[in-house]
């Protein structure tokens, strides 16, 4: 074998400061984006609030604007809707085109978005088997809320028992792949592997990655202690590789799961997207008005050409930030509402007739249909809000699992609840149905579901059991 040069061309995505800004901004919540554009506004000279004269209008209800979308072209379904016909954007308040069902939906959304309920979420929608589903659920239920797991394997084991025997080995694998889960870093034992994991999630041309990971596996202690002149001559690497990979660790999160937990419990919520129909048309924009607008400081821009060197370059890094948030605001409203557009177009049913209209569906396939990464999707989705004639719904209220029917087709966990609900609603209160005969009822009508089953979402929707919804009299 002799020795030779070979090119090859090939495309691989770069992390650079403005991918990791927009990911940043796209994981927000509204009110947590309104604080990030205020502290920016504040720290940044050439940013500034635009006037409420330049604010972009309404969305228009007239086909062909520029931030709609449509879906479900049924010019015979129901009566329309439009954004300006209701009060205040409350969550659980708005119309329904079934009075029966303004329940449920309102009742999920004022619950806080734990990060547990987030990770649960994700396992629900993911492709693993019941048995690894269980593990999963065993694994977050011992998260701490910071999203680390300092509860040894030989413990989740112990918990799993009797129902579920299970070797440390094969926790551990269901364990790899909840780390794979958002936010990226989750579920990690100790500060070196989730630094790892978010490490590992960057392209390898990221400057600085691959001594970054030399540091988060055997130097992280002494960082402190010998600083970047120290570990330089430690790990036997240039200075400003150091430097870089330094810099490149303190812009990752060691505490991962405290984003989620710190959200609060207000029964307000910001609605991100508006969805209405007009002529049997469903439509999609984003929210106007919900954000603070800010543009760059024309003044500011201008006096780059006046001052000298030095403040020149100052304003120009400036500068360059403020184009980059602008760009990194665009791009997230541009994934936000390509997400609303696929779920109306998935979703029309659930608006038109409620949740037994709810059909499974998964990250995975509305990140093929809209060409993002599973990760983007969950992160464009986690904290939003949808305004809809049946109320102020989160994004993830449009997803579900599945469950085989026997009419070959399948039927969502969250269509089967509505069902189970509507029977308990009109069952005799003095004979209650028992979760056996839910499941025949169930069964008769082409959804197979096991009475364990049943059960278990009976006690998700907070319904007693049969013989506590006894009524005499």
């Amino acid at each position: 074998m002799k020795p030779r040069l070979q090119t090859s061309l090939g495309q691989q995505l770069v992390m650079t400061p403005q991918l990791r800004q927009a990911i940043r901004l796209l994981q927000m919540s509204t009110p947590e984006l309104e604080a990030e554009l205020i502290e920016a506004v504040e720290t940044n000279p050439l940013l500034d609030w635009a006037d409420e004269g330049a604010a972009p209008p309404e969305p228009s209800a007239e086909p062909g604007s520029g931030q709609e979308a449509t879906a479900h072209d049924d010019p015979a379904a129901g009566e329309d809707w439009s954004p300006e016909e209701e009060g205040p954007w409350q969550a659980g308040s708005g119309g329904s085109f079934d009075d029966d069902d303004s329940g449920s939906a309102a009742e999920r959304i004022a619950e806080a978005d734990t990060l547990h309920d987030h990770l649960l979420w994700q396992l629900h929608l993911s492709h693993l088997s019941p048995r690894d589903r269980s593990i999963g659920a065993a694994l977050i239920d011992a998260l701490e809320d910071d999203g680390y797991l300092r509860e040894p394997l030989s413990a989740i084991a112990q918990a799993l028992l009797p129902e579920l025997v299970a070797s440390e080995d094969e926790i551990l694998v269901v364990l790899h792949q909840l780390q794979r889960f958002d936010p990226v870093g989750v579920c990690a034992r100790t500060l070196q592997e989730c630094l790892r994991l978010q490490l590992e999630t960057l392209s390898d041309d990221t400057p600085g990655k691959a001594v970054a990971l030399r540091i988060a596996d055997s130097a992280l202690e002494r960082l402190p202690r010998s600083g970047a002149a120290g570990l330089a001559g430690e790990l036997k690497r240039p200075l400003a590789e150091v430097e870089a990979a330094i810099a490149l660790l303190r812009g990752l999160d060691p505490k991962p799961g405290a984003q989620l937990g710190e959200i609060g419990h207000d029964t307000y919520v910001v609605p991100d997207c508006v969805v209405w129909r007009q002529r049997g048309v469903w439509r999609a924009a984003l929210a106007g008005n919900t954000l603070p607008k800010v543009t760059i400081h024309r003044g500011y821009e201008q006096m780059i050409r006046q001052c000298g060197e030095q403040d020149a370059g100052y304003l120009r890094n400036h500068l360059q930030e403020a184009r980059w948030l602008l760009k990194s605001l665009e791009a997230r409203g541009e994934t936000l509402l390509k997400v609303t557009r696929c779920l109306l177009r998935q979703q029309a049913a659930f608006l038109e007739f409620g949740e037994q209209a709810l059909r499974p569906l998964t990250l995975r396939e509305v990140a093929v249909e809209v060409g993002l990464h599973e990760s983007t999707v969950s992160r464009a989705i986690a904290r939003k809000y949808v305004r809809t004639p049946r109320g102020t719904l989160p994004l993830k209220a449009f997803f579900a699992s599945g469950i085989d029917t026997d009419g070959g087709g399948e039927a969502s966990s969250t269509a089967i609840q509505a069902m189970i609900r509507r029977l308990i609603d009109a069952e005799n209160p003095r004979k209650p149905l028992s979760d056996a005969k839910l499941a025949d009822l169930l069964k008769a009508s082409g959804v197979p579901v096991a009475r364990r089953t049943v059960a278990k979402y009976r006690e998700a929707m907070h319904i007693l059991s049969s013989h506590e919804r006894v009524r005499i009299g």
